[in-house]
């Protein structure tokens, strides 16, 4: 298929779509991970009245899911208007048998915030905080602790669709007090000339840390979104080892290019399966449904540091 590289696109994409969930609009920028003998995940559902929930999901083989059709009751420390704080773009990720979710929302007025939230089994939820200063989009914490603290990276914004954006680095010890605040990366040329945000959460490797990303290239019809890869340093996240020139997926085919916002690659999870070293990507497509892609662990890492700066 037109522009893959080490990623191929799921033959049966796209594999959720708006009429898989109740009076939603579309469905896209999901996070899901393993759990128990299958997978979980939280997915952002726009609904008809254009409104973005988080509901839970599960499935047994990955491609096939059941979504709640109602959004997630989030308990804890929320802001009283969750339910109608537009919450979007979610990302999870696994530490020390507890799974932590992050999303983008409005909890008051236009400043757009990152809210972090803990469960065990997807069906209860509980909202720890909002982290970072406003305002603030796409923040995903690191699969595990680094030097016993959490880590993060995540995209400083402005209350509406930027222009800008480039991707930065913090840590914390509790989920709520946060600093040692790092620039990692930002907008260069060509297919992310424009801005650049973190996508799933980065995962260990030998290497280091895969680190999978947005970019964005503003063209005279629009944004335009594609898939990048890097990896980060081990030790200090922060600092970039490699960095591929070329992207690893851009929008191509109907459901990349035909959608509430066009032209749009947006990945949010990534899965390593180790027995095989196969690596899943799931992406919103077009901002309406969610794609799929598999790549060879070992061949993604060669490539990115083949066509590396």
């Amino acid at each position: 298929m037109a522009n893959e590289t080490i990623f191929k696109r799921y033959e049966g994409n796209p594999i959720i779509k708006p009429e898989d969930v109740k009076n939603a609009n579309s469905v896209f920028n999901s996070a899901v991970v393993k759990f128990k003998k299958g997978y979980a995940g939280v997915f952002r559902v726009d609904t008809t009245r254009m409104f973005s929930e988080l509901h839970a999901g599960w499935s047994d083989d990955g491609i096939n899911w059941k979504i709640e059709d109602k959004q997630i009751d989030m308990k804890g420390n929320t802001s009283k208007n969750y339910k109608t704080a537009s919450c979007y773009d979610p990302r999870v990720v696994l530490i020390d048998g507890t799974y932590y979710v992050t999303w983008c929302y409005y909890p008051a007025g236009i400043s757009c915030h990152i809210g972090v939230a803990k469960t065990k089994d997807f069906k209860t939820f509980y909202q720890i905080t909002e982290i970072m200063l406003p305002y603030n989009r796409n923040a995903v914490l690191f699969e595990g602790k680094i030097n016993g603290r959490f880590a993060c990276l995540n995209r400083p914004s402005d209350p509406f669709h930027t222009s800008f954006g480039e991707v930065f680095y913090a840590e914390s010890d509790d989920l709520i007090h946060w600093g040692n605040h790092k620039f990692v990366f930002g907008a260069t040329g060509g297919w992310q000339r424009s801005k650049v945000g973190p996508g799933p959460a980065p995962i260990k490797i030998k290497d280091g840390w895969l680190m999978i990303y947005h970019g964005v290239r503003i063209t005279c019809s629009g944004y335009i979104y594609c898939m990048g890869g890097a990896i980060l340093d081990g030790k200090e996240p922060w600092k970039v080892k490699y960095r591929a020139r070329p992207y690893l997926l851009a929008p191509s085919t109907q459901y990349e290019m035909v959608g509430d916002v066009p032209n749009v690659i947006f990945p949010c999870s990534i899965l390593h399966d180790k027995k095989s070293d196969k690596v899943s990507i799931y992406y919103g497509a077009a901002d309406t449904v969610v794609g799929l892609a598999t790549a060879d662990m070992g061949e993604l890492v060669s490539w990115i540091k083949k066509n590396s700066d």
